[in-house]
């Protein structure tokens, strides 16, 4: 199944038969966690219906006292759809996507499986698909009780590529009319829409040879300027926590089974969806910051000191905001190439040593709303440029948490794929 030399690879894909497609195509878990309403709706809307509403557990259930019958549920309705022969396999498959986002703009990607051996989500990982963001470890354990009882996955995963030259995924597009279309239908709440198509033989070997020589270290290197470093084709974009649990997943089942050769084992793939980085569907907005701690004043002093703060310009730059006064400082002792993570950095270790909240923030207009009387300061963010993630990956690792937000809630990935992730008996 895998390719000798690319992470991404081609899987064996199921879809529904003969289902509904505006019914079947869920939202990702994640999302509306505090907007018990949607998936309120989202149970009307599916109900009597074949949908993976059946076959996902909605975040906002997690803290339910009834999360455990609700797992069980999850995987009796997989088998029973495995059973009922709901699903159509298509064997060694990619599927090129066209999602028309709420916005108007179409995101394109090709959905297919990555060799969770070539994953490593901690800091400072040198394997070809990386964390972008912080990992909470936290956040695994439940994620795996789901899957450790699941026969097949339904993703939400987007992987990015760099391909600034745009010669990976987006020619595809031409070649619509030589392959076969497998869906084509509104998404339900106002999702936007959603297409996909099978890629001919000649098309998907065509392009996992192409990803193959996008990720030797030559091409790598002549991208960035680098020598001797590891390559990076594949950097997250969503669904990095699901990645990680599929990853944990696996290596529990590896330690399980010491003896076993686990190489060709479904649970050591993901499926997922590759994205060019430079589609102009994504926009990548900053998440900002907003602090509370029994001394403002004494915490300001020294970040000025620790991060060399003045009002003569630098590279890097942040606006504070409190009691209704803004004021923009530079930063000229960066510990990050991003200003989030020079940021970042000096607040985890003040507020870990001096106590104080923080929370993070979409919008300019939340944080001066909340740091309008004073009595916490607020820290608005410059955008980060799409440009600069792979470049700081590779040089800082993973991210600071919340260091941007890709995209709105309903322009999130739907689960519309699955795949088998046990052996079969």
């Amino acid at each position: 199944m895998k390719n000798a030399f690319t992470a991404f690879t081609s899987a064996d894909i199921l879809l529904p038969r003969d289902a509904e497609y505006e019914k079947w195509a869920v939202i990702a878990c994640d999302q509306f966690t505090s907007e018990p309403e949607y998936w309120q709706e989202t149970e009307k809307m599916t109900d009597g219906a074949v949908t993976a509403l059946d076959l996902i557990l909605p975040e906002i259930y997690l803290g339910e006292a009834d999360v455990d019958k609700r797992i069980d549920k999850i995987a009796a309705n997989m088998y029973g759809y495995l059973d009922s022969d709901v699903f159509e396999e298509h064997k060694n498959a990619l599927i090129y996507v066209e999602r028309i986002q709420t916005d108007g703009v179409l995101r394109a990607g090709v959905v297919g499986a990555v060799d969770l051996e070539e994953y490593d989500y901690s800091k400072g990982s040198a394997s070809q698909i990386r964390a972008t963001e912080a990992t909470v470890t936290e956040r695994i354990p439940p994620r795996i009780k789901v899957r450790e009882k699941a026969p097949i996955e339904l993703p939400h995963i987007m992987i990015l590529i760099d391909d600034e030259k745009k010669a990976l995924i987006e020619p595809l597009a031409e070649h619509k009319d030589d392959m076969k279309k497998l869906y084509d239908f509104e998404l339900m709440q106002g999702g936007g829409r959603l297409a996909g198509w099978l890629l001919t033989d000649a098309l998907r070997d065509e392009l996992l040879e192409k990803l193959a020589k996008f990720s030797e270290k030559e091409a790598f290197e002549k991208r960035y300027g680098l020598a001797d470093t590891a390559p990076l084709t594949f950097a997250m974009g969503d669904g990095n926590h699901s990645l990680a649990t599929a990853k944990a997943y696996y290596e529990k089942l590896k330690a399980a089974n010491p003896d076993k050769d686990m190489s060709s084992h479904p649970a050591r793939y993901a499926l997922a969806e590759i994205v060019n980085l430079h589609s102009p569907a994504l926009d990548f907005e900053a998440i900002h910051r907003i602090v509370g701690t029994a001394d403002i004043d004494q915490m300001m002093a020294k970040m000025t000191d620790e991060l060399g703060l003045s009002e003569e310009p630098a590279e890097q730059s942040f606006v504070t905001v409190r009691g209704g006064e803004k004021k923009k400082l530079y930063v000229h002792k960066p510990t990050s190439k991003l200003t989030v993570g020079s940021l970042q950095n000096f607040l985890d270790k003040y507020l870990a040593e001096n106590g104080g909240d923080i929370d993070y923030i979409h919008g300019t207009e939340v944080v001066e709303k909340l740091a309008a009387d004073g009595k916490k300061i607020g820290f608005v963010l410059p955008d980060m440029g799409k440009e600069q993630l792979f470049p700081t990956v590779i040089a800082d690792g993973a991210l600071p948490r919340k260091t941007f937000s890709m995209g709105h809630a309903r322009d999130k990935r739907y689960y519309v794929e699955a795949r088998k992730i046990t052996e079969e008996k």
